[in-house]
């Protein structure tokens, strides 16, 4: 299998005071293209700090990145943003809808920046509003949705660009059990047919059940 991410002697620290802490210690990490990854480890254990590495949203203190072949390490922050822009898409336990942007204008919102035509941003919208089963719901704005209604526009918007990387936060931790069922299987089916990598961090045990592989992530080192 293809890597889509490739990670070596990665490390990060963060300044408190005079103390440094460290986040992440000399860690290796391999994911393929496809795969369906569930991160999992404690509070404190440097899973938000590894996800916003592989979002490009920071950068490692040394070690290297290649995402999709591409060093990343080498790279511009403005070449970085665009490669966020492109390949990677984001599901936040929080869902960060505009509130006053409808179902639609909320899904839509990644592809202002993007180079396609306005008729080509209306379909790839209606079709993964569609698959996300809320055509009916296109016209609402976030208030007059439930959380799991809320959260499947999350994962359209986040896939509405077609990204090769989905980069979820605890995406079932506001859900009921019942939604969060719903939750895991929608991205789980969305993957196998797009063919987008799914890095998952996750508290949910039913989460590890549907995942291709399961990482431990423990004092900043993967076990």
């Amino acid at each position: 299998m293809k890597n889509l991410i490739a990670m070596q002697n990665i490390t990060k620290s963060y300044h408190l005071g005079q103390n440094k802490i460290p986040a992440l210690k000399t860690l290796h990490l391999e994911i393929g293209v496809g795969e369906f990854i569930a991160l999992q480890g404690p509070s404190g254990s440097g899973k938000s700090t590894l996800l916003n590495l592989c979002g490009l949203l920071d950068q490692a203190d040394s070690g290297h990145y290649l995402l999709k072949g591409i060093e990343v390490h080498s790279q511009s922050q403005r070449h970085l943003t665009a490669l966020r822009r492109e390949m990677i898409g984001f599901i936040f336990q929080g869902f960060n809808l505009v509130p006053v942007m409808t179902v639609f204008e909320n899904v839509e919102y990644p592809l202002l920046l993007s180079r396609k035509s306005r008729p080509e941003h209306r379909h790839a919208v209606d079709l993964i509003l569609q698959r996300v089963g809320l055509s009916s719901h296109r016209d609402h704005r976030p208030d007059q949705l439930s959380g799991g209604q809320r959260q499947r526009v999350a994962i359209a918007r986040a896939l509405v660009k077609q990204p090769a990387l989905v980069i979820a936060d605890e995406p079932t931790a506001n859900l009921d059990g019942k939604t969060a069922n719903e939750i895991i299987a929608l991205m789980h089916e969305i993957s196998r047919e797009s063919g987008s990598t799914f890095l998952i961090a996750t508290h949910d045990e039913r989460m590890s059940t549907q995942c291709d592989r399961v990482l431990t992530l423990i004092d900043g080192v993967l076990k």
